[in-house]
């Protein structure tokens, strides 16, 4: 099941249908929009993007206005899901396309990735699922248009945290180099995505780092947000993505974790600097990421939530 195989699938169809996770990032709608770019490039017409929601900061993505939030159409030849470490993260409502789907394909970059589909292009090496793309790309000798490239400079900027994970790699700084070739204006990709914030998320950050705790002598950054919090503010989707990053980039601190409140439950995303291994700590509770950026979905009340993620990080400090 090689990519060879993935093409001669993609050129026997005629209807595609790419999904990704729920609360996507930069990565998921990059991976789902330069797909989507790539197969209506081979002459395909029929290709549909479905997702619920998605950041407001994405709008300046080309294709955007591909996405759908409700389904129009029940079967499709091929189904492909991109950025998912299983199928479960995909939203309940559209799991029924991909299973339905002839031939089911995945493209992900994450270490424990379940291999759900028929075809599954998996490099857990690759810092975004975008590089995955792109370097997929490269070998069928698809051409990387400026939109294409725009869509997968996206998802490497957002996923490495603007190039300063250890994870990033050389082809990450090879590709942001093509991508200006090409016309793209890496920088504003990088403002728009990474660095803009309106007032409701500067107001939101604000109140999460007034909430900043220290644990384990400064080497643990914690905080939360509720969603009441969320509702004074009128926050939107996305606007909680870089809290987490707050507690990382204080001095000393090597795991940052940040918890907030959802319909049901809570997610707790970790960050880690120097040795600790975030997808480890998640994993643990039933979740996952990469090495340096990791997150879990607990249904518990706030306080055993907290406990929870603070015991399990407090075993991987030294």
């Amino acid at each position: 099941m090689t990519l060879d195989d993935i093409y001669r699938e993609i050129k026997n169809s005629e209807s595609f249908v790419i999904l990704t996770h729920e609360n996507p990032d930069g990565d998921a709608i990059g991976s789902s929009l330069a797909m989507a770019h790539a197969i209506k490039g081979l002459g395909k017409s029929c290709v549909d993007i479905y997702l619920k929601d998605y950041p407001y900061i994405y709008k300046f993505m080309p294709g955007i206005d591909m996405i759908k939030a409700d389904i129009d159409k029940t079967n499709y030849d091929m189904a492909i899901v991109v950025d998912c470490v299983n199928l479960e993260r995909v939203s309940n409502i559209y799991k029924d396309l991909f299973e339905k789907a002839t031939v089911k394909v995945q493209f992900d970059h994450h270490n424990k990735n379940s291999m759900f589909a028929d075809y599954n292009i998996v490099n857990p090496v690759s810092p975004s699922c975008t590089q995955v793309l792109e370097s997929s790309f490269e070998y069928l000798n698809i051409d990387i248009t400026k939109d294409i490239a725009t869509c997968i400079i996206t998802g490497i900027i957002t996923d490495t945290c603007g190039f300063s994970i250890p994870e990033t790699t050389s082809e990450s700084f090879e590709f942001a180099s093509l991508a200006l070739s090409k016309g793209v204006n890496v920088s504003k990709v990088y403002r728009e995505a990474y660095n803009k914030i309106s007032k409701p998320r500067f107001e939101i950050q604000k109140l999460a780092t007034e909430r900043l705790e220290f644990l384990a002598d400064g080497k643990i950054a914690y905080t939360y947000i509720t969603k009441q919090d969320e509702k004074k503010y009128g926050t939107k989707t996305g606007d909680l993505a870089t809290i987490v990053e707050i507690g990382k980039n204080i001095e000393g601190v090597e795991i940052s974790i940040f918890i907030y409140e959802r319909e049901k439950g809570y997610k707790i995303s970790v960050r880690s600097n120097d040795y600790v291994d975030a997808s480890a700590i998640c994993l643990n509770l039933g979740g996952g990421g990469h090495l340096r950026a990791a997150g879990v979905s607990l249904l518990t009340s706030y306080e055993e939530a907290k406990e929870l993620i603070i015991k399990e990080s407090m075993k991987f400090l030294k």
